[in-house]
């Protein structure tokens, strides 16, 4: 390693529900600490204050010491742009952001208004600078940061339904087209944010939950146009398991993440058999992992790994992951059969999309 260059860590969403909170980063903490930016997706909101909204969940805000999961696993930069964000209010969001920002973490992707949610972390290390900005598309309605009113930095999207043939009852195709000022506003964030850096991550909670392998067709839209203005690398999560890793023009798009370490209310039997009517037979859930009820691919995971320098992304590549019974997140090496099993998915799910993997060490390198 030069000395002009720093490591991102970049990992998928965080915010379990259930403690002991501490047991959590255990088996991936050594790992997160070779890294110099340390990322992740927050979940939910952490406060005791506020009211549960019209669309919000009642799991979403939970005590402020269990967001001790974010400084357990050394996270230092994280995004607060989640459909979860708004969900008991103003009040419980910005403790939240406050909260984290005590811990010195630094938040991204939502604010006490418009221009504070678009607003960069910048990281500094070995001469080398690095901008951070987070988007989300999950919205429900109100939760968007105006220029007078709090929340996260939206990448709004239509959605049309198209007939794809004659028959009545044929589903029909689902076209999706991102807002047009959403996408320029994050093209204008994204080269005034290169101006000041030598690299830009934008960090995207987008897409389709719980159903194998889909992608959405705004995302490559969004993606291309990140790429285009200026952006080095795209973190993307929301899905609760992996999705594709695709290569656009020579920049990586990590398209899900994945759990790094969440949970969740477990399902009855009814709602278990409902879940898998919505989201196919691929979203089975895997009686394993009662808390972890997204179905059995949840448990994948992986850790997005960059090295930066002055001249920009130099080296992208991912550490395969699989979240043991207990929830934790377990990084995974060369040589585990569950490494190669792992492996051998994220090309599959990736096979709509341009990339090449290669194994060096313990890590997946992505061209």
């Amino acid at each position: 390693m030069t000395t002009n260059a720093m490591t991102l860590l970049g990992c998928g969403d965080v915010g379990p529900i259930h403690e002991p909170i501490a047991t959590y980063s255990t088996l991936a903490r050594s790992v997160l600490a070779g890294g110099d930016i340390r990322f992740a997706q927050c979940e939910r909101v952490y406060s005791k204050r506020g009211s549960q909204q019209v669309h919000g969940s009642s799991h979403s805000r939970l005590d402020p010491h269990m967001a001790e999961v974010f400084s357990d696993c050394g996270f230092n930069v994280v995004s607060v742009a989640s459909n979860h964000a708004m969900d008991w209010g103003n009040d419980a969001f910005l403790d939240t952001i406050d909260l984290l920002r005590d811990k010195g973490i630094q938040t991204i992707g939502g604010g006490r208004n418009l221009e504070e949610a678009r607003k960069p972390a910048i990281v500094e290390k070995n001469g080398v600078r690095v901008a951070m900005l987070a988007y989300c598309s999950i919205l429900k309605d109100g939760f968007h940061a105006e220029k007078k009113k709090p929340g996260v930095a939206p990448m709004r999207v239509h959605s049309y339904f198209e007939p794809i043939e004659y028959q009545a009852g044929i589903p029909p195709r689902v076209v999706t087209v991102p807002y047009a000022e959403d996408l320029q506003a994050m093209a204008d964030d994204i080269a005034a944010a290169k101006k000041v850096a030598h690299s830009v991550v934008v960090s995207l909670h987008w897409g389709v939950h719980h159903i194998y392998k889909l992608i959405a067709e705004y995302q490559p839209i969004v993606a291309k146009a990140a790429f285009a203005a200026g952006a080095d690398l795209i973190l993307g999560h929301h899905a609760h398991l992996p999705k594709a890793i695709g290569v656009h023009d020579g920049k990586v798009c990590f398209y899900s993440l994945s759990n790094f370490i969440m949970s969740a209310e477990e399902k009855t039997p009814k709602q278990a058999a409902a879940h898998v009517r919505r989201y196919g037979s691929a979203s089975v859930l895997d009686p394993d992992y009662p808390r972890l009820p997204y179905g059995t691919d949840a448990k994948r995971s992986l850790v997005a790994k960059a090295i930066i320098t002055t001249e920009g992304v130099r080296k992208v590549s991912f550490l395969p992951a699989l979240i043991d019974k207990q929830l934790r997140p377990e990084i995974l090496r060369r040589g585990d059969p569950r490494f190669d099993d792992a492996v051998n998915y994220m090309d599959t799910i990736s096979d709509d999309f341009s990339h090449k993997f290669v194994v060096e060490d313990n890590e997946v390198v992505v061209s």
